[in-house]
């Protein structure tokens, strides 16, 4: 059956819905003014252009002129539409008349109807549009005699085998409980937050990803992103080991970090997290791998320049074809739009290896518009859609304080991590150092010990394990004597 599905030519949506409408039934597009409830019909009917169907749109409250201009202005191809205007003329108030549309007299209802008819027979569509469906309500006495209309009319087309999309305005004085028993699906847009989003709550004969998902208007028209949700994805990891390249960082994750897993680098600002990041990625890149990097703090230039004077050349790696460096701009981009950005890319790209820069940032991104638990939801469900994938995942995470208690994370999201590799500031002999240890390694064990880490114009540099010291965790430690094993 999901071959035969009418695809509605927006990006995500037909994804939302398994695939598209389910051909010759009746879909209720109900939102408030500009959510863009007349741009996603204009899309459903330019879509039926690409099979040679034909098409209807029928206008009951816009001018058919103002609604070309506005779709001209996406690139649709309004002059290949078949357009039916039942909107109000600009003379009506001029010359004095009572606009037929909204009379209850039968007698000026019939040229309306009649019309409408008509133009149906006349057509035969195969898609229809009808922007502003629920005005007809203005035509009957009662809701009684309303329903009876929409019944007729849907028994009517029905010989037309046509599908068709009706619209109503959520937030007028016009109830539409009525249509929303008779259609078969509803499709909700709605403005909240600052954002749009979709949510389907009907859709007879077909399941459907139920809750709201984002919606953008676009140059090309508008885009929906699905809501990425935590799903049994089924998680096989690889005993297959992606070495670092440095031999001391190596030995301390005996081998490296397991494909297929996610790693939380954890650090203060300017430890040398997003460096250790890049090593992964750079000793990837050399045996033929693929990376992404989506850096929320950082312009990619910045990325690149700073690397390559410590010896990790990222512009090389993007020159190659190795690597993708994106920006993240956190006014530009919603949750789900990042989640729906990174799998595409994934399989543009056939990427092995992500790197989230920084977790920090994606949290402060998206907190004006989503709450803590959304972020973390969001950010577990990309983690373990790309472990489904075979992608092994980085993503680095600042703390505050530079030394001082010993945090993993200050965003509760270390559960997430099958790997966490942390690095700290120390005070030695009135200088600052730095140091770097394992945390945690679920697919195997690890050296659980810490070594000095320092980042060179070579690149980074690590050293023999510090046994010769305590309280290392604390940022202040202390030298033991060799000998007897006491400060």
């Amino acid at each position: 059956m999901e071959k035969n599905l009418l695809k509605t030519g927006i990006i995500g949506f037909d994804e939302i819905l398994r695939g598209g409408l389910i051909p010759s039934r009746f879909y209720l597009v109900r939102g408030g003014p500009g959510t863009g409830k007349t741009t996603l019909g204009i899309h459903f009917l330019v879509e039926g252009l690409r099979n040679n169907e034909k098409l209807l749109f029928v206008s009951m409250t816009e001018d058919i002129e103002k609604i070309k201009q506005n779709g001209k202005k996406f690139g649709f191809p309004m002059e290949e539409i078949r357009f039916l205007d039942l909107s109000p003329k600009s003379d009506f108030i001029a010359n004095n008349k009572d606009y037929d549309l909204f009379s209850t007299s039968e007698m000026e209802e019939d040229p309306i109807i009649e019309k409408l008819i008509s133009t149906i027979e006349n057509t035969n569509p195969d898609r229809i549009f009808f922007d502003g469906f629920t005005q007809l309500k203005y035509l009957s006495s009662d809701d009684f005699k309303f329903r009876k209309q929409i019944l007729s009319f849907v028994q009517f087309v029905k010989k037309y085998d046509s599908t068709i999309l009706l619209t109503s305005e959520v937030g007028t004085s016009i109830n539409d409980d009525d249509l929303q028993f008779m259609v078969d699906g509803i499709i909700n847009l709605n403005y909240e937050n600052l954002e749009n989003n979709v949510e389907i709550t009907k859709y007879r004969g077909s399941t459907f990803d139920k809750g709201k998902h984002t919606l953008k208007f676009k140059n090309q028209g508008i885009e929906v992103y699905p809501q990425l949700k935590a799903s049994n994805y089924d998680l096989t990891f690889s005993n297959t080991k992606l070495p670092s390249g440095i031999s001391e960082i190596d030995k301390m994750l005996l081998g490296g970090i397991e494909k297929g897993t996610t790693t939380m680098i954890t650090g203060p600002s300017g430890v040398g997290k997003t460096t250790l990041g890049t090593q992964f990625i750079k000793n990837s890149a050399e045996k033929g791998n693929k990376s992404i990097i989506y850096t929320f703090e950082e312009s990619p230039e910045t990325l690149m320049n700073r690397s390559k004077a410590i010896n990790i050349t990222l512009d090389k790696m993007v020159t190659n074809n190795k690597l993708l460096v994106k920006k993240v701009n956190p006014f530009e981009y919603t949750l789900d739009e990042f989640s729906y950005e990174v799998r595409t890319d994934i399989d543009n790209q056939d990427a092995s290896i992500v790197l989230i820069d920084s977790i920090s940032s994606y949290f402060l991104s998206f907190n004006r518009t989503h709450s803590a638990v959304d972020m973390i939801r969001g950010l577990h469900s990309l983690c373990d859609y790309l472990k489904s994938k075979g992608v092994t995942v980085l993503m680095t995470n600042e703390i505050k304080n530079i030394t001082g208690e010993f945090r993993i994370t200050s965003t509760e999201t270390s559960y997430l991590a099958d790997n966490i590799i942390f690095l700290r500031y120390l005070e030695m002999n009135g200088k600052l150092e730095k140091a770097i240890g394992v945390l945690k390694k679920r697919m195997s064990g690890f050296e659980n010990t810490m070594r000095r880490y320092r980042i060179t114009t070579d690149g980074i540099n690590v050293g023999e394990p510090l046994n010769n010291m305590r309280g290392i965790l604390t940022g202040n430690p202390e030298f033991l004597d060799e000998r007897s094993g006491k400060k």
